[in-house]
């Protein structure tokens, strides 16, 4: 069957930002250019760029146009963040330890994550990021082999998984979701707290044009670590 004339728009733009023609704030083609490009109305390009907007994968500037969209880390709820340049930009010292990489078999609940079957296998990693030497995050990972083949073959001390999939999967779509845990015995010895040091668990999906890339839960020492954002509502 054939794609949806918006749907072809859609995967034309991310193509040429996957493959890094279009680099982060370039203008992409205007809905009359995209209209007489793809021989469609302009509501159909109009769909297709806002639904990109809506992602995150386009800005969208009034009277200058529509511009592809940058994945810079921020220390923000609303934003996708890269443990190592949050810490880099205080001037601190970044370092990782790397406790596994593996191949293991998806549980349900991986596997309903990642989009796969149960008892598939998949990637598996965790790291301790440390900011000063002290651990800051523990992150537990896992990437669908599909999508990611050469994951269990990269050296996380050099890029962390967050910037090596966004190189090979540039990222189209994120979910989280935050909680309070009491740290359990294991992530008492990675994050080197107490049994009464309350941590703040971050759960995380992540898209590409492809499908699900990855599932992570990302914990930190709640006295160590706090997440903010900032919202501007348009009248």
């Amino acid at each position: 069957m054939a794609l949806a004339k918006f749907a072809e728009i859609k995967q034309y733009i991310l193509a040429r930002i996957e493959s890094g023609e279009w680099q982060e704030n370039d203008r992409v083609p205007s809905e009359n250019q995209l209209t007489e490009m793809f021989s469609c109305s302009r509501m159909t390009a109009r769909r297709a760029l806002t639904e990109l907007v809506e992602s995150g994968v386009l800005t969208r500037t009034q009277g200058l146009g529509t511009f592809v969209a940058g994945l810079k880390s921020q220390s923000s709820l609303l934003n996708i963040r890269n443990i190592a340049d949050e810490i880099k930009e205080r001037g601190h010292g970044y370092s990782v330890k790397q406790i596994e990489l593996r191949k293991v078999n998806a549980t349900a609940a991986i596997a309903i994550a990642l989009g796969l079957q149960e008892g598939n296998e998949v990637f598996y990693s965790v790291l301790v990021h440390c900011e000063q030497g002290q651990p800051l995050q523990l992150e537990e990972r896992f990437v669908n082999p599909s999508l990611i083949p050469l994951y269990l073959e990269q050296d996380f001390s050099q890029q962390t998984p967050h910037e090596y999939l966004s190189q090979i999967a540039p990222l189209t779509e994120a979910r989280h979701t935050v909680e309070a845990v009491m740290a359990n015995s294991q992530i008492q010895q990675y994050l080197q707290v107490d049994a009464t040091e309350p941590c703040l668990k971050i759960i995380r999906r992540t898209w590409s044009r492809k499908g699900v890339v990855s599932f992570a839960r990302l914990i930190h020492p709640g006295s160590k670590f706090r997440l903010g954002g900032h919202l501007t509502f348009k009248r």
